[in-house]
C-alpha cells in the first residue's frame, strides 16, 4: 500500500514542550512551571464586550483581513507604543493566533531552498514551520555568556548567497532575553547590507522589564523589510481567544492573506470585538500584569542565587533559563528526576534546540505562592543531588 504520508511531515518531531505537560496532568499534587500561559484571567471588560458582542448577534464572519475596527485600533496602538505607521488597509491582518502569522509569513516568502537564520533557544514553531514552506532552517545559537542577545558576528557569519529571512524572537521565548536598541541597530545594518528580511516575533513586547522597549521596524530602514508579528495571547491574558496580528508591507501581507483566505477564511469575530475593547481600555491592565510578573521574576532571581543555581537575568517574557550543568545530566534526565523526585515540571532546555542542552525553562506564569512552593522543592532536589 502507498505510503499515504508526506516524508517532510514526518521527519518533524512532536513539540518536546507537551511531554511533561501531559504526565503532569494526571499527577497528584504536581506543579507545573512549565507553562507558557498566564495564570490571570482575561480583564472583565474585554470579557463583557465579547458577550455584548455574541448578545447583538455578531457570530458573521468577518473579512478575510479582520474588522477593520479591528485594524484601526492596531495601526494605533503600534504607532503610540512603537512609533511604527501601519496602514489598517492592505498593511495589517487578522490572525489565528501569532503561530498562524508566522506559518503563513514563511510560506508567502519562502521559495524552495531559501535559508532562514533561526536564533535558538527559541520557539518551538520556527523551524518546523520553515520546513513546511520548503525552506532551509539555519540555526544561530545563542550563547549565554552574551545574555542569549543575536550578536552582529553570529549573524553575519550565518549569512549565505541563500539567506532569505531573519527570524528575530525577542523577547524570547524560553530564555526572557530582550534585544536593546544597540543590539536592533547592529542587526539592521547587516540585514540591509545583504539585503534580507525580518520576522520579527513581538508577542511579548509588553512584557518587559527595561524601561523601553524597541521594535526592530521603528528602525531606519526596517519597516519594509520586517513582517512584525504580535496578539493578545500573553499581553492580555487572551490565550484560549487564539488572536494575533501581521504587521508588513503590502505585497507581502497580500500574498499572506491569500493563505489566509484559503485555509482560515477569518479570525473568531467575538475574539475580534473582544481585542478591540483590550486595545482601546487594556493598558491598565497590562501594567498590573506586568508589575506581578516582575515581582515573580525578581523573586525566582533570588532564590537561584541563594541555591547557587546559575541564571542569567532575563528581562522580557516571563520565563527564566537556569543552568544545570554542573549536575552531569541532560536537560531531559534532570526535568524527569525532578518530576519524579518532587513532583515538578519543569521544560528541558532542549525543547527549543539543541543548544538548549544543560538549561531549564522555568515560567513564572504562576502565582507567588505556587512559586515559593515549587521552588522549595527544587532547592531540595538540588541539595540532594549536590551531597
Amino acid at each position: 500500500m502507498r505510503d499515504p504520508l508526506s516524508k517532510t511531515i514526518v521527519t518533524i518531531q512532536p513539540s518536546g514542550i507537551r511531554k511533561f505537560f501531559d504526565i503532569v496532568s494526571e499527577m497528584k499534587d504536581a506543579i507545573s512551571l512549565g507553562v507558557g500561559e498566564p495564570d490571570f484571567d482575561t480583564p472583565w471588560h474585554i470579557r463583557d464586550e465579547a458577550i455584548y458582542s455574541l448578545e447583538k448577534g455578531r457570530t458573521f464572519y468577518t473579512s478575510n483581513s479582520g474588522l477593520k475596527e479591528l485594524r484601526e485600533e492596531i495601526s494605533n496602538y503600534i504607532m503610540r507604543r512603537y512609533d511604527v505607521s501601519y496602514q489598517p488597509e492592505g498593511e495589517i491582518m487578522i490572525t489565528v493566533g501569532g503561530s498562524e502569522a508566522i506559518d503563513i509569513a514563511m510560506r508567502a516568502m519562502l521559495d524552495p531552498g531559501d535559508e532562514v537564520l533561526i536564533p535558538q533557544p527559541s520557539y518551538v514553531s520556527y523551524e518546523p514551520c520553515c520546513l513546511l514552506a520548503n525552506g532551509k532552517p539555519v540555526i544561530i545559537e545563542l550563547q549565554a555568556e552574551h545574555e542569549f542577545r543575536l550578536t552582529p558576528q553570529q549573524l553575519e557569519a550565518a549569512i549565505t548567497p541563500r539567506t532569505k529571512l531573519l527570524v528575530l524572537p525577542f523577547p524570547n521565548n524560553p530564555t526572557g532575553a530582550v534585544m536593546e536598541r544597540k543590539d536592533l541597530e547592529a542587526v539592521a545594518k547587516i540585514v540591509e547590507k545583504y539585503d534580507l528580511y525580518v520576522l520579527s516575533d513581538e508577542i511579548y513586547a509588553e512584557l518587559t522589564y527595561l524601561d523601553d522597549y524597541v521594535s526592530i521596524a521603528s528602525l531606519p530602514g526596517m519597516r519594509e523589510r520586517t513582517i512584525l508579528i504580535n496578539g493578545f495571547s500573553k499581553s492580555y491574558a487572551m490565550t484560549g481567544w487564539r488572536l494575533g496580528y501581521a504587521c508588513g508591507p503590502q505585497a507581502i501581507i497580500r500574498q499572506m492573506l491569500k493563505i489566509h483566505q484559503y485555509a482560515i477564511m477569518c479570525a473568531p469575530t467575538t475574539s475580534q470585538y473582544a481585542a478591540i475593547d483590550a486595545l482601546r481600555n487594556g493598558d491598565g491592565d497590562v501594567q498590573r500584569m506586568r508589575e506581578e510578573y516582575n515581582t515573580r521574576r525578581k523573586y525566582l532571581m533570588r532564590r537561584f542565587k541563594e541555591m547557587g543555581l546559575p541564571c542569567f537575568e532575563p528581562f522580557g517574557a516571563f520565563y527564566t533559563f537556569p543552568c544545570i550543568k554542573e549536575f552531569g545530566m541532560t536537560s531531559e534526565e534532570f526535568a524527569q528526576k525532578l518530576l519524579d523526585a518532587q513532583k515538578v515540571a519543569v521544560v528541558p532546555g532542549t525543547a527549543f534546540g539543541a543548544c538548549g542542552e544543560g538549561f531549564l525553562r522555568i515560567s513564572y506564569a504562576y502565582s507567588l505562592d505556587d512559586l515559593r512552593v515549587a521552588l522549595d522543592r527544587i532547592e531540595a532536589f538540588i541539595r540532594q543531588l549536590r551531597s
